[in-house]
């Protein structure tokens, strides 16, 4: 059976691409859209964008690769996507003991997801959060000034009571 769009998705999509000029400006929103449906971005996934839309798949791809909003490790993610930084100024200010810290408290290592589907672990290059190193980006939400383990315990704790939609 070939993957496609619920019902729900192609009337988000249509509601998209009408609000952009062509469909590379509707890329963006639309990627959302089928993060959102999919859970994640595999290769199928993005080509039944680059269909739905009419694109290359190599622009869809490189879209998707861009930018770290979109799951780009090809494969389910948890609930909760724990994006800890590790560039110049989070690893100045603690960013790999964040790393470290919640690697250890979860049970994973990097690129790991817990067994009960709740928390995905990754390193990111740059979250611009620089002034409130280290930081942790999860959905919409972004923990800052995690200089303490006790602040690293308290954000998973918040997550784990309290997740939020990606988006």
């Amino acid at each position: 059976m070939a993957l496609s769009f619920s019902d729900e998705a192609m009337q988000k999509i249509a509601a998209a691409r009408s609000r952009y000029p062509n469909a590379q400006a509707a890329c963006l929103p639309v990627l959302h859209i089928a993060q959102a449906e999919f859970g994640y971005l595999p290769d199928e996934v993005i080509e039944l964008v680059s269909n739905t839309l009419e694109l290359p798949v190599a622009h869809v791809h490189g879209v998707v690769t861009f930018y770290t909003m979109f799951r780009r490790r090809r494969q389910p993610v948890g609930e909760n996507l724990l994006m800890v930084c590790t560039n110049i100024s989070c690893m100045l200010r603690g960013g790999y003991r964040v790393l470290d810290r919640i690697s250890q408290k979860l049970g994973i290592q990097v690129d790991e997801t817990t067994p009960d589907k709740k928390f995905t672990l990754i390193e990111e290059e740059c979250l611009a959060a620089c002034a409130d190193a280290p930081a942790v980006i999860c959905g919409p939400r972004y923990f800052l000034r995690l200089d303490t383990d006790e602040k690293v315990d308290r954000m998973l704790q918040e997550l784990a009571t309290h997740p939020e939609p990606e988006y």
